[in-house]
């Protein structure tokens, strides 16, 4: 049984623990290796190795620390295809899915790019007679990345080379069930030519993070995952001195409103809800059909449900893969349940799909509920599965206090052809990112991810220019240099003549 360890000083390490993780092919439902859990030393060298990197690595001119990314970006182009083998096999996604991830890493890495024009600052010269004023952003030190187990390369991508870049080092945490992709990744920023210590990959489960959470030496903490384990995060880590940003959960809603283009409405719905089995923190969860177009719209998402292809991830015609894992399979299952007993009306089933040569995978086929209503479970909880859920609304004006009055506000969506619709939409809705004809409102790199209200915790989204200024602390320099001219000593807060 192949075991995957950390990677620490530009090497990796095989884990000197006795604990292990098992981690699964979801496709056949087989233990595929172990990932070693990490042990304090581990931890504990995984941080001082960052922390004895960091001045030099301070000191390294933005324009060297560019050339890295330049470098790491033209090295992942280069095995974009290996990578996206790694995330179908420990994930399940299908490969053209895997890939368009690795596609949207990478971005970050472009943006990371041009860090030498982000970290520019601010210089008022003659602020007062011979004094000048000016601003700098300075790296935190040691900073952490804890990531969930969806987007085993976009998500850490997300975070450390937009850290790295602004002169931090980095550990990286990411889920047990997805080790290898990160320390794929991390052999690629040695090989592209990243000092020993600057970025660091330690495994292993609840432990772990804590540890990240609680030493003084990490300066901030930076999660994506559910809403409780984001709180715990938030709160723990706050009340270590630290700087956070915690992404929570979501219940994504798409409106379609009466004069929606019906089919590409359908093609959205279809492509956001069941994308990657539903296993997208912006995978849209929740149809507001809004009047009239909502019979229209049921009968073909049933019919275009059915029609989904199935299939492990490495097959070139599926368009859905399996879930991650047995426990999560169970847990998905459960809300199926849970609507019927609630009395929505169950249109496709995705229950018990079982696949020749795959009995044992992780499968839970495309499923539609239609009568949906607010306050039913599967339409107040996050079920994180290829379950979409059909609300019918009378008007844009219900269908917009169904989202605000919902806990979360990732992501949302409406699809019309009247702009002032789409207009008043994106001004009354109480949500973070939002999509007019877009399903799935993922911001590009050079702007910044983040939701609203329980679905993050601290005040900077990812990447973008939140992400330069959650990385960096502002430094404001006030100077006079000695004229020959001398005025005594001042006992007042001086002013600026």
């Amino acid at each position: 049984m192949k075991t995957l360890g950390h990677f620490i000083n530009n090497r990796r390490v095989d884990g000197a623990g006795t604990r292990r993780l098992p981690v699964y092919d979801p496709a056949i439902g087989a233990q595929a290796a172990e990932v070693a859990v990490a042990t304090p030393a581990e931890i504990e060298s995984a941080i001082a190795s960052a922390r004895a990197a960091f001045p030099a690595w301070a000191a390294t001119p933005p324009l060297r620390r560019a050339r890295v990314m330049f470098k790491f970006k033209e090295l992942i182009e280069r095995h974009k295809d290996e990578l996206a083998r790694l995330i179908t096999s420990e994930h399940g996604k299908v490969l053209s899915d895997a890939g368009g991830e690795v596609t949207r890493g990478m971005e970050v890495v472009e943006f990371a790019c041009g860090i030498p024009d982000l970290l520019k600052g601010e210089y008022s010269r003659n602020v007062g007679t011979n004094v000048d004023s000016y601003t700098i952003r300075a790296p935190l030190g040691v900073v952490a990345g804890i990531t969930p187990f969806n987007f085993p390369a976009m998500v850490p991508l997300w975070m450390f080379p937009v850290a790295i870049a602004c002169g931090n080092c980095f550990i990286l945490k990411v889920s047990e069930k997805v080790p290898s992709t990160a320390l794929r990744l991390a052999e690629l920023l040695a090989e592209a030519g990243l000092p020993e210590g600057v970025f660091n990959v330690v495994n292993g489960d609840r432990a772990v993070v804590d540890a990240l959470l609680t030493d003084p030496r990490i300066a901030a903490i930076s999660f994506v995952g559910s809403t409780p384990v984001a709180e715990h995060i938030f709160t723990t880590a706050s009340a270590h001195g630290k700087r956070v940003q915690a992404l929570g959960g979501a219940k994504n809603h798409l409106v379609v409103m009466p004069d929606a283009d019906l089919d590409q409405a359908v093609d959205a719905l279809v492509g956001a809800a069941y994308g990657s089995a539903g296993e997208r923190c912006m995978a849209i969860s929740v149809a507001v059909a809004v009047g009239d177009i909502a019979d229209p719209l049921i009968e073909q998402l049933a019919k275009r449900a059915r029609a989904l292809k199935i299939g492990p991830g490495t097959d070139s015609e599926a368009e859905m893969g399996p879930l991650v894992s047995r426990e999560h399979k169970a847990r998905v299952e459960s809300y199926i349940e849970a609507g019927i007993a609630e009395r929505a009306k169950l249109v496709v089933d995705g229950r018990g799909l079982k696949l020749q040569g795959h009995e044992g995978g992780y499968f839970v086929g495309p499923t539609l509920f239609d009568h949906v209503r607010p306050g039913m479970k599967i339409h107040r909880e996050e079920i994180f599965g290829p379950v979409l859920s059909v609300v019918r609304e009378t008007s844009f004006d219900t269908a917009v206090r169904i989202i605000n009055e919902h806990e979360f506000g990732n992501g949302t969506s409406i699809f019309t052809r009247d702009g002032d619709a789409a207009r008043s939409f994106a001004d009354a809705i109480e949500v973070g990112m939002v999509g007019i004809n877009v399903p799935i409102p993922v911001p590009m790199a050079f702007h910044s991810f983040g939701g609203w209200k329980r679905s993050i915790f601290g005040d900077h989204g990812v990447h973008g220019r939140e992400g330069v200024h959650f990385y960096t602390k502002l430094k404001t320099m006030t100077s006079r240099w000695p004229t020959g001219i001398r005025a005594g000593a001042e006992f007042a807060m001086p002013t600026m003549r």
